[in-house]
């Protein structure tokens, strides 16, 4: 399997073995990223989402609540869809019973941006609910995005919170749960895998041990992304510590393991970014800017410091990832829509976007760092003996079966149909 070449934290070319397995054979059920077909029922706040909700239902007639729902082929006032597992919304057609406003949940868009969306399945052209039938708190999702000829970095990026599957620069991705049941049921291994890794490196291995060395190891390569798995125990210890930092960071702590227990990502002592100049309650920023001489983000009057210029820097798929979460909170957003209800924004800033900025400020800083190191693993782990395709065939673990490419099907619960009626699964 020929890599793709990428540079390394000491400007080296790292290329993925060729008989390194692909992500897609380790993790193999996946299922591409959601398609809400309209842009008003996702935002960053959800005070909007119910505003814009309140407008549709309060419309006068069909014709009226069709042209604020921006119907497209899979979504019509007229369509009759089961509800999302676990959310109790409507099922019956938006033109007779729209219901009560569905609680707006939290999504990831783009991997790092925390985001609101409306679960109701009558608004979202293709909402995925095999993915909602096993989102918990014990699930994990990876994104992985398509190749390019450069590569991605990172090409991994893994979300507590339900994932859109896009990069900030809008290319479709894989969704891949560590877990296909919910209750952290059933790993989304290929079978066999962890007992082979178990034997070969002489130590207990978890699924979320494999998920780990992953986010750590993980390359850019032909067909997907390419993980060598490594027959030295130290590395693989080495590798799977990283991979949990990489996790804890990435899910804002909610992996237990990687951080302190029960805690968010925080900067040590006096790098703590913190806000200098408050922004206005009214009105937001029209724009976002860097000053690197003081190490200070700049959003109209606001003011915060110090970002480290890692964090400014960061990016994911050629995309600025704090420019890109400010811009989706500025004055200008969404103003080119040719939705009527996406003009029900907000004109405030919430306190709890400044949480999350600092947050994220913190999360960004603290990945950035980690960026040599996890440079150094992956050309290790390239260079070193490992466990290759040929061996993982001997073994039986590959080719995978075609069953491990499915959702499991036994659920716990019962989901409502359209029109009320029971779905049978």
């Amino acid at each position: 399997m020929p890599g793709s070449a990428e540079r390394s934290g000491r400007d080296l070319p790292v290329t993925a073995k060729r008989d390194a397995p692909l992500l897609s054979d380790l993790l193999p059920w996946s299922v591409p990223p959601l398609r809400p077909g309209r842009t008003w029922v996702t935002g960053p706040d959800p005070a909007a989402l119910r505003r814009r909700w309140d407008a549709l239902a309060a419309a006068g007639d069909t014709a009226e609540r069709a042209r604020l729902l921006h119907p497209s082929r899979a979504r019509t006032p007229h369509t009759a869809v089961g509800q999302l597992p676990g959310q109790a919304t409507a099922t019956g057609a938006l033109a007779d019973a729209p219901g009560s406003c569905p609680e707006p949940v939290r999504y990831a868009h783009g991997g790092h941006d925390l985001r609101w969306l409306l679960p109701d399945h009558r608004l979202l052209d293709v909402a995925r609910p095999e993915l909602w039938r096993v989102a918990d708190a014990r699930q994990l999702f990876v994104v992985e995005w398509a190749p390019q000829p450069r590569g991605t970095k990172p090409p991994l990026l893994c979300t507590a919170a339900l994932p859109d599957g896009r990069s900030p620069a809008g290319r479709a991705g894989r969704i891949r749960p560590l877990h296909k049941r919910p209750g952290g049921g059933e790993p989304n291994l290929a079978p066999g895998l962890t007992a082979l890794l178990t034997e070969r490196l002489a130590r207990p291995v978890a699924p979320a041990d494999v998920l780990a060395w992953a986010m750590a190891a993980a390359l850019p390569a032909t067909g997907g992304c390419a993980v060598p798995l490594p027959a030295d125990a130290g590395l693989w210890e080495r590798g799977v510590a990283l991979g949990e930092r990489l996790l804890w960071l990435q899910t804002r702590g909610a992996h237990d393991r990687g951080g302190p227990a029960g805690t968010r990502p925080r900067m040590p002592g006096g790098r703590r970014p913190y806000v200098r100049a408050p922004l206005p309650p009214r009105g937001l920023p029209a724009s976002c800017a860097y000053d690197a001489d003081e190490e200070a983000l700049l959003l109209g009057a606001g003011r915060i410091a110090p970002v480290p210029a890692g964090a400014w820097a960061y990016h994911v798929d050629g995309v600025r990832v704090l420019h890109e979460w400010c811009a989706a909170r500025s004055a200008g957003a969404g103003a080119d829509s040719q939705e009527p209800l996406a003009a029900l924004g907000t004109d405030r800033w919430p306190p709890e976007w400044t949480t999350e900025l600092l947050e994220l400020v913190t999360v960004l800083a603290l990945l950035a760092e980690l960026e040599p190191e996890r440079a150094a693993l992956r050309e290790e782990a390239v260079r070193a003996p490992g466990i290759g395709t040929d061996q993982l065939r001997a073994a039986g673990v590959l080719p995978v079966p075609a069953r491990a490419r499915r959702p499991a099907s036994v659920l716990d619960h019962q989901e409502e149909g359209p029109g009320g009626q029971f779905a049978l699964l």
